[in-house]
């Protein structure tokens, strides 16, 4: 079975084509700069081929009819016809209280996308200009929509209300919904595979350390809860996002400020995170290089970065009474060996056995961190967010109708 898995963004599309037969990746492939100038379409085959193609991308129906031609092309292409992809599986970012689990997409299920949007409004439109765009392409073939929220479907009410009038929820839904789903259940399942530990009796936190970044709490293989909200800005401190910000200051801010609703939406989700303190950039790896340097500022953000995670750590510890599996991934966790040896460096009061060597040498590898009788086990997985969304498709696929 050929899967092709797509994830469009407001001015960019992902798509990976996947043989699910051998678990390997055909084409990995980048739309950018939609209806921008300078846009373009790099190609990468699994055999090393590699191409960058330039011209006019002026939307997202464009570009998936450019990145479909690619996939077919006699130079460049992995596939024949277009008829040997099986399924497209679309990556959507918001479900809402509709949907607990990935769906087969049909009309119904793409109304219910559209009036997610209103919660998602940055995220969900441009998903969705993915799903008309292949619906048109390839009408006779199956399309799934995996969501970064199902997964923390399973929170109690008690975890992801919010203390505003309940009949504002009722209303609007607000409430917590989390996101990086798809992440934080992939890695925790690969964490106990290789730990050889049943997931069904573990406690986890996840932390998904990236430019975006959520820390989950785990508990009998169900997230139970989760740092982002409403909207992917609540949580962590991020690259350009605040995380968790007294809601005075805001309103403070856009009174003195004179700033409309859509500016102080871009100052806490463009201006802030790692790039409002520091100055210097929305990447860890810059930040750290400055912070190196002696740039105070630096400092400050990275101090600020771990003190958060650390207290979304021991929030989440206490409320499973005790934490078996703490996993790092994502683009920092993966790869920032200073990062995650500022948190777990602090976590002796769970008498947590750090194995610093191990840390220093590890880099976008699977790696345990901690030593053999650590009674919490730290370990490093990197992420893959489109075998998930290709697994669950075929998933939804192989399901008795």
């Amino acid at each position: 079975m050929k899967v092709l898995v797509l994830n469009s963004g407001s001015s960019s599309i992902k798509y990976q084509l996947f043989d699910m037969e051998k678990s390997e990746v055909l084409t990995k492939g980048l739309v950018d700069k939609i209806g921008l100038a300078g846009s373009t379409l790099t190609n990468k085959r699994n055999d090393g081929d590699e191409v960058m193609l330039e011209g006019e991308i002026v939307d997202h129906q464009a570009g998936i009819e450019y990145a479909l031609g690619v996939l077919v092309s006699k130079k460049h292409g992995s596939i024949n016809s277009l008829e040997e992809i099986d399924a497209v599986g679309h990556r959507v970012v918001h479900g809402g209280e509709y949907f607990k689990s990935s769906v087969i997409l049909d009309d119904d299920s793409i109304s219910k996308i559209e009036k997610c949007s209103q919660l998602a409004p940055l995220h969900n439109p441009p998903n969705l200009k993915g799903i008309y765009a292949m619906r048109e392409f390839l009408p006779n073939i199956p399309q799934a929509a995996i969501f970064d929220t199902a997964f923390h479907q399973t929170m109690p009410n008690y975890a992801y209300m919010y203390a505003i009038p309940y009949s504002l929820y009722k209303k609007y839904g607000l409430r917590r919904y989390g996101f990086h789903g798809t992440s934080h259940s992939y890695v925790a399942k690969t964490a106990c595979e290789f730990l050889k530990a049943d997931m069904e009796k573990q406690r986890i936190i996840t932390c998904h350390l990236g430019n975006g970044a959520s820390i989950t709490a785990i508990k009998n293989g169900k997230s139970i809860d989760t740092s982002m909200g409403l909207t992917p800005v609540e949580g962590m401190m991020m690259g350009t996002r605040s995380g968790d910000l007294d809601l005075g200051v805001l309103t403070y801010i856009i009174e003195k400020e004179e700033l409309s609703v859509a500016a102080a939406n871009t100052l806490i989700n463009k201006h802030s995170g790692l790039l409002g303190i520091s100055g210097v950039s929305s990447d860890m790896r810059e930040v750290e290089g400055a912070a190196a340097d002696g740039n105070e500022r630096a400092k400050l953000a990275l101090e600020v970065y771990y003190y958060r995670i650390l207290k979304y750590i021991g929030s989440y510890t206490a409320v499973m009474s005790g934490v078996d599996i703490i996993v790092f991934t994502g683009g920092i966790g993966e790869n920032s060996s200073l990062t995650r040896q500022s948190i777990c460096s602090k976590l002796g009061f769970i008498n947590l056995k750090f194995d610093f060597e191990k840390n220093a040498e590890t880099k976008g590898k699977l790696a345990v961190l901690t030593k053999g009788d650590s009674p919490t086990k730290v370990i490093v997985v990197p992420t893959d967010e489109e075998l998930v969304i290709a697994r669950e498709t075929m998933k939804l696929l192989e399901k008795p109708k």
